[in-house]
């Protein structure tokens, strides 16, 4: 593992090269450009928030409806974009794969990277929508670097995982919207955490994502801190599947250039 990530290292400027291709030609010819990764969150958000405020009431803790559903919806596109863009990346770039050598990793990595661009980009409304409702930056706040990383671990070994299961199997990228979906209903994003009955909580913290979320409005919203125990469980799942995840793909890199 150690000198996989000192060759990644040393890779490190085609690996930025290759982020930066994919932030520009992820909006080449759109009319509105890079507004998309503001308005993906954000139309989802307001639909949310109309539905389930006016037609099916669903309690949120006390939280307004809109801000309640963009802190869970901003870090939910993160994740499902990258995984969405990432799935593909080595079919997508076989000429690459198949003639030039690199790490075959910095393909993945770059997708979730500039996935990670949009989300820093969508960040700044949900900074208008905190004024707005006057919410106040506490010192849970120290969290929020942890949270950000623990997810990026998780979305990594996500797409490190999908996108060589990708190679050999091309009905992953078929799947994975199905995946998606089913994975957002089962992450506390429409509902708050406390609607989970809690003789089904223990199971169903073991989806890293569903102690993130909760987490991250713990934190910003009602300026706690976070349960010491989901973010523990969330970790160690985030950071075994990456583990898992990488090591996987590295063996499986050998063959990629065969099937592709």
């Amino acid at each position: 593992m150690i000198a996989y990530l000192k060759e990644l290292f040393l890779y490190r400027e085609l690996l930025w090269r290759w982020v930066v291709r994919n932030v520009k030609v992820r909006y080449k010819q759109s009319l509105l450009g890079i507004a998309w990764a503001i308005l993906q969150p954000l139309s989802a958000t307001i639909i949310l928030a109309v539905v389930f405020s006016r037609f099916v009431r669903v309690p949120t803790d006390g939280i307004p409806y809109p801000i309640f559903y963009y802190s869970a919806l901003l870090p939910w596109t993160f994740s499902s974009s990258s995984i969405t863009f990432g799935v593909s990346c080595l079919v997508n770039n076989m000429g690459l794969v198949t003639k030039i050598y690199f790490p075959r990793e910095i393909l993945p990595i770059a997708a979730v990277i500039a996935s990670f661009v949009d989300f820093l980009i969508a960040a700044v409304i949900y900074v208008g929508m905190m004024i707005f409702y006057q919410v106040p930056v506490g010192p849970s706040w120290v969290w929020v670097p942890v949270l950000i990383l623990i997810q990026i671990a998780l979305t990594l070994g996500v797409v490190l995982f999908a996108s060589a299961l990708n190679v050999f199997y091309r009905d992953i990228r078929f799947v994975v919207p199905l995946g998606m979906q089913l994975w957002m209903y089962l992450t506390p994003i429409i509902y708050p955490l406390s609607m989970v009955p809690e003789r089904f909580r223990a199971l169903y913290m073991l989806n890293p994502m569903a102690g993130l979320i909760d987490s991250y409005r713990r934190i910003i919203l009602q300026a706690q801190w976070p349960d010491s125990t989901n973010v523990l469980v969330a970790a160690v799942i985030s950071v075994g599947i990456f583990f898992l995840a990488y090591l996987y793909f590295k063996r499986a890199e050998a063959a990629f250039a065969d099937i592709i």
